[in-house]
């Protein structure tokens, strides 16, 4: 089932909450809307679920304008963060639920249910209570109950964020195994960029009611087009630059550090721009020696088991964050170092 969203926009009294979002998820896809609070993500959500109606524009499943379905009529499954499982009810009855008002009963509500359970690795629960399960149990009850009716579109609402930090891992891989196995077509909303990168098939990045940009996890991480979105997926560090040539393989940029080279086409995203942001992930940084130089000072060392994280003071005094697989012992706070940054680890942003 492909889902579009059909230049939507919508107000709540004076606020304008989405402004015009046009975009097309593919049928089988499971994609992230990203943002921080308010950006207008979950009411895209909620729009989906006919909870709440757009101003302009149209909801879509396939052709289908949904905009006047009832929530009831729509066959859209939903996972809440809450889990929102009936307490007096056992799993069994709780995921077989909205196959009974569906009128589905007999041999076929019992298979569908024993096969929502099998999926989600919740066999042999059917009969406890939700109070008798843990939270990624409970969790796992939940995407049964909202798969077990096949809808024409799964949502997910920060499904992951009550969990601790081991069931949110060992849940994102099973979800992104769930809807591998059944097919169907997966919104989720989340402002847990981790979350978004490890499971998405694509992302959209919202702010103030606009997808700033849209793409895969490694696109939009690689490449981001505005600051917003390079800070908002992770970390990251700027030098101010002034493009000064256009080269076979990329760009000259002179920048405080001196004259750096850049990979890559990066047109898409300057629009004719010379003064620009440098910006490069603490990841991006080795010992070796090579191109785009940066002497700093240390001036803090964590080790964090897979690799060290630096506090490097660099020229300007501004304080640059490095991850390095490993630190030679030598190297403490207050020693100096010269870092280098590949030419297609460096990103370009243009200034605002």
């Amino acid at each position: 089932m492909k889902l579009t969203f059909e230049n939507i926009h919508k107000s709540f009294a004076a606020t304008k909450v989405v402004r015009g979002v046009n975009l097309e998820i593919r049928d089988g896809e499971l994609f992230f809307l990203l943002g921080p609070s308010g950006c207008g993500k979950t009411t895209l959500l909620r729009m989906v679920a006919g909870f709440s109606v757009p101003d302009e524009g149209h909801v879509r499943f396939d052709t289908e304008s949904v905009n006047l379905v009832p929530a009831e009529k729509r066959n859209t499954g939903m996972v809440f963060q809450s889990y929102a499982l009936f307490p007096h009810m056992t799993v069994y009855e709780n995921v077989a639920y909205g196959l009974r008002l569906r009128q589905v009963g007999g041999a076929d509500l019992e298979r569908r249910v024993r096969e929502a359970l099998d999926v989600v690795h919740m066999a042999g629960y059917g009969d406890r209570k939700p109070n008798q399960l843990s939270g990624g149990q409970q969790q796992r009850v939940a995407l049964a109950r909202a798969v077990v009716i096949r809808p024409r579109i799964l949502l997910l609402d920060e499904p992951l964020s009550n969990l601790d930090a081991r069931l949110r891992l060992d849940l994102r891989t099973e979800i992104r195994r769930i809807l591998r196995e059944t097919g169907i077509t997966a919104l989720y909303v989340t402002h847990d960029q981790e979350e978004a990168l490890t499971m998405a098939d694509r992302m959209g990045v919202m702010r103030e009611g606009l997808i700033e940009q849209l793409g895969t996890p490694r696109e939009v991480y690689t490449r981001p087009r505005t600051r917003f979105v390079a800070e908002f997926l992770g970390e990251v560090n700027f030098l101010e630059g002034e493009i000064t040539a256009r080269t076979s393989g990329g760009y000259s940029v002179q920048t405080p550090l001196g004259p750096w080279s850049v990979e890559g086409d990066w047109e898409d995203s300057l629009k004719g721009a010379t003064r620009v942001l440098v910006g490069l992930r603490p990841e991006s940084f080795t010992l070796e020696s090579g191109a785009n130089a940066v002497p700093g000072t240390i001036r803090d060392v964590t080790f964090t088991g897979s690799h060290d994280t630096l506090l490097l003071e660099i020229a300007g005094g501004a304080a640059w964050k490095i991850r390095l697989k490993s630190l030679p012992s030598a190297l403490q706070p207050g020693g100096t170092l010269t870092l280098h940054a590949s030419p297609g680890n460096v990103m370009l942003i243009p200034q605002a």
